[in-house]
């Protein structure tokens, strides 16, 4: 395993993947998400990512699935001490708002926040998280409230760091900047949509916000903050014939980017879904991956990809594919 400090050096020393666990406890059951959980950490991994909402659109799931499998795997392994958690809140549906997601998300105001962590907390049977992100910018909300409710935590020591998930970049450096001005804890970790192959031009949206040009400069400028990336292998799209490419990747210009992908792995003896990983971590701006897997074998895959170097000849033909 390779390891990183998350935030420059100002955060934890985390594992330079990160296990998504979004679907544990849904489609993935709890035997094979604890079988996961335990390799994971076999292998050396320190770094987990769940959420206060994940895998609702899961028929009968409530939404607290995840964390409470966690939280039971971390209490019967005594690991809590070993693991840096990560967590979100901001997006899970209040009721109170209606019934359409997300208008009726939780949101980032001070009252939400704090009850956001209070349950995530009570669900992952502890005292404190390691990370904690605002997940969906909430502009209905000043955001110096926001950022003062999530500073609030940091002071409190019920969270160790904070980060962004689907901010804009805009929206994540004057969050960045007001903090700063304050004398707050700010951001130091943003998760945004990451993989090999590039969004349609043109697509904008506020959900499931793509890494670009403009967040990898800001990154690139700012070491004190760690860029995390999830739907690197788009679901097994990559690999898997039954699984088609996700709509925002489907154009000509992923055709090239498909045909160097298979060439490199094919140089390297290595899998189209290894060299996307390598390809991410080893780049110019490190992004730690966050692998949503449900098998060991898959998760095997994707770990093998921390001892794939990529040479700079290589590196280059991706990049300008």
């Amino acid at each position: 395993m390779h390891y990183r400090t998350l935030g420059g050096d100002q955060g934890p020393r985390v594992s330079a993947v990160c296990l998504g666990t979004l679907s544990f406890g849904t489609t993935v059951d709890a035997p094979t998400s604890f079988a996961l959980l335990d390799r994971f950490a076999e292998a050396g991994g320190t770094f987990v990512d769940t959420a206060n909402h994940c895998a609702r659109w899961v028929r009968g799931a409530r939404g607290d699935e995840s964390e409470l499998l966690l939280g039971r795997w971390l209490r019967s392994r005594d690991a809590a001490g070993r693991t840096v958690v990560a967590t979100k809140v901001g997006a899970r549906p209040d009721p109170a708002r209606g019934t359409g997601w997300p208008a009726n998300a939780e949101g980032l105001g001070a009252p939400a926040v704090r009850a956001g962590i209070e349950g995530s907390l009570r669900r992952l049977g502890t005292d404190r998280v390691d990370l904690l992100y605002a997940h969906l910018d909430d502009r209905r909300v000043r955001l110096g409230d926001t950022v003062e409710a999530l500073a609030g935590l940091v002071r409190d020591g019920t969270v160790g760091s904070l980060g962004a998930t689907d901010h804009r970049t805009w929206r994540l450096a004057e969050a960045r900047q007001t903090a700063a001005g304050r004398g707050l804890p700010g951001f130091r970790a943003v998760q945004r949509r990451h993989t090999y192959l590039r969004p349609r031009q043109g697509l904008t949206q506020d959900l499931d916000v793509d890494t670009d040009e403009e967040l990898l400069d800001y990154a690139a400028e700012h070491p004190d903050l760690t860029l995390l990336g999830y739907g690197t292998l788009m679901a097994g799209a990559y690999s898997r014939t039954d699984r088609p490419l996700p709509e925002r990747y489907d154009h000509p210009g992923s055709v090239a980017r498909l045909r160097v992908l298979a060439e490199v792995a094919a140089e390297c003896g290595a899998t189209v879904n290894q060299v996307v990983l390598a390809w991410l971590m080893g780049g110019p701006v490190p992004v730690v991956p966050v692998l949503g897997v449900s098998s060991p074998a898959q998760l095997d895959e994707s770990l093998a990809a921390l001892d794939l170097r990529l040479d700079p000849v290589q590196r280059a033909r991706l990049d300008t594919a």
